[in-house]
């Protein structure tokens, strides 16, 4: 993890995280933003400030966008900030974009096309780079998902990259996962093959005005009704057709999102999910910090990479010993 910065933040000395978190409590955007900020770049410091908002979350809907790449999510997504805005709702949103092969920062076109309405409406909306993480979603995602939780923020929408298959980690981080697939990237049935659709709680078909939606819906509708499509719950996952642009049935939307969130709280399963959700953070980090240790500690692995390479130790073997379990090999 990154030490204490020692220079002067661009608005005045660094302020400890800890002093920011009754400022994120009340919801101020400046002490939200710095927090996620730090929490983005593993800064030491904030790990005991992002613990004590951890314990003040858990009342947020985490809502998961994720689709192929060109199937217009984050057009959807700046349509649904406006119809939850509409009605009160104070919404969060964080696009996790791919990283800049120069500078490892985020490709800011998410924001950009969002910003109208965020700044219209009560939203906080936050681009973050995967630096190189698979599966769709940047390390600190969920540590910038908890800061919007404690701040208020409900629903909290995550958007991820688009990926096809390896987007499917979008599962374990969201209460409603929302797939969009969009008409015209090829051949529908190809497209609808594409690995992620079993992980739809709402199946969202984008540019509906387009002759070759209706088409889309069958084909999904269609493979439903033969069970070619597993579902995860009880819940019936919905096919809505919509356009982003005009803003057709974007209600509908926001209103099937509204009622999964119901379903999740009466039927039992939104602490199933729950349970997901904090394994998987904890089995992430777990994972993050194995490889931070080695990368700070590059001549321990690199003394046991040789062995491996000499065939003097097979990979397994050097794995239980860099975790100390030679004993277990």
């Amino acid at each position: 993890m990154k030490a204490l910065p020692t220079k002067q933040a661009k608005r005045g000395v660094y302020r400890p995280s800890t002093e920011l978190v009754p400022e994120i409590l009340a919801g101020h955007i400046l002490a939200i933003a710095r927090m996620i900020s730090r929490a983005e770049g593993s800064y030491a410091e904030a790990s005991g400030a992002l613990a004590e908002i951890y314990r003040n979350t858990g009342k947020a809907h985490i809502v998961g966008i994720t689709g192929v790449p060109g199937a217009g999510k984050s057009t959807l997504v700046s349509s649904l900030i406006k119809a939850f805005a509409s009605e009160g709702h104070k919404v969060g949103v964080i696009a996790v974009d791919p990283s800049s092969p120069f500078s490892g920062g985020a490709i800011l076109g998410d924001r950009v096309r969002m910003s109208d309405a965020a700044e219209s409406c009560r939203a906080f909306v936050r681009s973050m780079a995967t630096r190189g993480n698979l599966g769709g979603l940047a390390r600190s995602t969920l540590q910038a998902v908890d800061i919007l939780d404690a701040a208020g923020y409900s629903p909290i929408i995550i958007e991820t990259v688009g990926v096809g298959q390896d987007e499917v980690e979008v599962v374990t981080a969201a209460h409603t996962v929302v797939v969009l697939s969009a008409p015209g990237l090829g051949d529908d049935i190809q497209a609808i093959k594409a690995g992620i659709l079993e992980i739809a709680d709402i199946h969202v078909v984008s540019k509906c005005d387009k002759p070759e939606a209706s088409a889309m819906v069958s084909a999904l509708q269609g493979m439903m009704a033969l069970g070619s499509i597993k579902t995860r719950t009880s819940w019936d996952p919905p096919v809505l057709p919509v356009s982003s642009v005009s803003g057709e049935r974007i209600l509908d939307l926001k209103d099937a999102i509204a009622r999964h969130w119901v379903h999740l709280k009466q039927s039992g399963e939104l602490a199933q999910r729950q349970h997901s959700i904090c394994k998987t953070r904890i089995l992430g980090t777990a994972k993050h910090l194995f490889q931070h240790k080695f990368n700070e500690e590059a001549e321990v692995l690199e003394k046991h990479i040789q062995a491996v390479v000499s065939r003097d130790m097979d990979p397994t073997l050097a794995a239980h010993m860099l975790l100390g379990w030679e004993d277990e090999a």
